[in-house]
């Protein structure tokens, strides 16, 4: 087969995608054994940063989705490398517990002090006033915001919340600093995932739900962006959007078939 022809790598967003809490997207676990098949590879790429890497294959499994732990990449593990690279020796990580586990090899620092990096995640109904002036102190004195993804919000089962990117953003106006994002939309997210695949930006696709992160994100990384319309996704975002995805499709159970999965 040439290289004109050859099947995609694929990498695809979870939560909205193939699903939306405890429900998962119809027809969604059928297309996701169809594109492991149709695809010269498939990695899960999450920007979810509320549960462990454990936790969410655990869920994807009670929902009927047969995925290995090592096709799930998380932002965790290019904030451990962050970090490492610029042998950091104390962080203040603002996660959720569950997602500590991830974070083990970086050493916390639960008191006062000083520290070379803020890690924020997740942290749902614990991002109190509190919680955003101690980060902003240990920002204003040194430490760097390293920020875990940068989505703007995410859709849960009772409707549209804050994510984390707004809260970074907040913490990046007030201290004139900006993020390392090492999530999604972050180049550096994507090439990793290529490179657990061996496989080259222009033979891969990316579906998401979120047109900046996802689609935006590997569009500018050099791959082809399908968005689905489900989970997060709103017409008027699509509108007032710069991004232009390669393709739009209703759901995830749309995309074996798409046009844009032929790579021609």
């Amino acid at each position: 087969m040439s290289a004109r022809h050859a099947p995609p790598a694929v990498l695809l967003d979870i939560d909205g995608v193939l699903y939306v809490g405890d429900e998962p997207i119809a027809g969604a676990v059928a297309a996701l054994d169809q594109l492991r098949a149709l695809s010269a590879g498939l990695r899960l790429l999450t920007n979810t940063t509320s549960r462990s890497r454990r936790q969410i294959v655990e869920h994807l499994h009670e929902l009927g989705f047969d995925v290995a732990s090592d096709e799930v990449l998380t932002p965790a593990a290019l904030a451990v490398r962050h970090c490492r690279e610029r042998e950091y020796q104390s962080v203040k990580l603002l996660v959720g517990e569950a997602l500590r586990d991830d974070l083990a090899e970086l050493s916390d620092v639960a008191g006062g002090g000083a520290v070379d990096a803020v890690i924020l995640g997740d942290l749902g109904d614990g991002f109190t006033p509190e919680v955003l002036n101690e980060a902003f102190r240990l920002l204003m004195d040194g430490a760097e915001l390293v920020a875990l993804q940068h989505n703007r919000y995410w859709r849960r089962p009772d409707g549209l919340v804050l994510d984390v990117g707004a809260y970074s953003a907040a913490l990046e106006y007030a201290t004139a600093k900006k993020a390392a994002v090492v999530g999604k939309p972050a180049p550096a997210f994507f090439a990793a995932a290529l490179a657990d695949l061996n496989a080259q930006a222009d033979r891969a696709v990316m579906i998401g739900d979120d047109i900046e992160a996802d689609v935006g994100g590997a569009i500018a990384a050099g791959l082809r962006g399908i968005l689905v319309r489900t989970g997060k996704y709103r017409e008027d975002t699509l509108e007032t959007s710069a991004v232009v995805p390669t393709e739009i499709v209703n759901s995830i159970a749309d995309v074996p078939t798409a046009p844009t999965m032929m790579m021609k």
